[in-house]
């Protein structure tokens, strides 16, 4: 996977709206149709020209259309796929030093090729995901310190 394809894809204005249209329906979709594991979906009008897709790739849809809605660029990275460090700083929205201090305190999975770091995606979304989750759990906290002080 090239770079460019890591680089989020900026939604426009019809962009938004046909995204925000489409996540409704698919969403309703699949939240109807549970127990579906594979998902036929009509191209074009013409029900002689159906795919048939796997429910894990329209609940990713469904995720990309909801970012997209909202205004959002998506890209998509394959989880085994190994990223410089830029490119990990880049997806975590940090500075490629403070990146690398993660790495070198064990925070997030690396090797190393040659002299450079490679990362693979699988650990730095573990990492956010872990990240994202603390981050929550203070905020709580902080919430519930502010109602017991009366503060809001």
């Amino acid at each position: 996977m090239s770079a460019t394809q890591r680089t989020p894809i900026p939604p426009d204005a019809t962009a938004i709206e046909a995204a925000d249209i489409a996540v409704r329906r698919v969403k309703r979709y699949l939240s109807t149709h549970a127990d579906e594991h594979d998902i036929r979906v009509v191209v074009g009008g013409d029900p002689d020209n159906t795919l048939s897709l796997p429910r894990g790739a329209v609940e990713l849809l469904a995720r990309i259309l909801a970012h997209m809605a909202a205004g959002q660029g998506v890209s998509v990275v394959p989880a085994h796929a190994e990223l410089t460090t830029q490119q990990a700083a880049d997806l975590l929205n940090v500075s490629r030093p403070y990146l690398i201090g993660l790495l070198e305190a064990g925070e997030i999975e690396y090797r190393k090729v040659g002299k450079h770091r490679r990362v693979q995606a699988a650990s730095l979304m573990n990492y956010k995901r872990k990240d994202d989750q603390q981050r929550r759990q203070v905020a709580d906290e902080l919430t519930e310190l502010n109602q017991d002080m009366g503060l809001s």
